[in-house]
């Protein structure tokens, strides 16, 4: 059920993440990371990213940005401090250069591969722990109430869907659990609700299942 929906800072609002009572999203359209107080929906923070910010998540105070640089699109996990900005030296390359969505779920960093098929766990030098196959294309991940949840699609990315993921199994199944809109791509979970972007709308949408 849709609770909330807001403009975006900028168009096309993609990676999201939340700290505190912040809500993180970033444009694809200004390449910048604004940060949001959810209760007044004010900016209260503006940042430019070193390239274009195709995932976030949230560390403690801290978040890990994914970052495209450059002609050939090759992606980065750069470290990113509120009121200090970004740590240029914690730049680390995307295992194969890509990747895309991110989620922590207390202890462990995962990646969104979508050209290999696989959600990735990362080490704190971004080599791969273990990989999990992706049963379905992927609009966004995150961990929610008791499990690990994605947006699932089917190969023409229509028919999205909230589902979960059972990331023990290196083959799991997407076990749907509400429909999503088509325009949903980002995924991040405040304790109570979820968040999402509607990034062709330029929107940002919270929902409860």
């Amino acid at each position: 059920m849709e609770r909330e929906r807001h403009a975006a800072p900028a168009g096309r609002p993609q990676p999201l993440a939340l700290v505190g009572e912040t809500l993180w999203v970033g444009s694809w359209d200004s390449d910048h990371l604004y940060a949001i107080d959810r209760q007044s929906w004010v900016v209260t923070d503006d940042v430019a990213a070193p390239g274009k910010p195709y995932g976030l998540a949230a560390i403690g105070g801290d978040l890990r940005v994914v970052v495209s640089i450059g002609e050939d699109d090759d992606r980065y996990l750069f470290r990113f401090t509120p009121g200090k900005g970004f740590d240029l030296s914690s730049k680390i390359p995307c295992p194969d250069f890509t990747g895309s969505h991110l989620a922590f779920g207390g202890t462990d960093l995962y990646l969104v591969q979508s050209t290999n098929g696989r959600i990735v766990q990362l080490d704190d030098a971004g080599s791969i722990v273990r990989a999990v196959a992706l049963p379905t294309k992927c609009g966004g991940i995150g961990f929610g109430p008791g499990a690990f949840y994605m947006i699932s699609a089917d190969e023409e990315f229509d028919h999205l869907q909230l589902a979960t993921l059972d990331l023990a199994h290196p083959n799991p199944a997407a076990v749907p659990v509400a429909e999503m809109s088509p325009d949903a791509r980002g995924l991040a979970f405040d304790g109570a609700r979820w968040w999402t972007s509607h990034r062709e709308a330029g929107e940002i949408v919270s929902f409860t299942v």
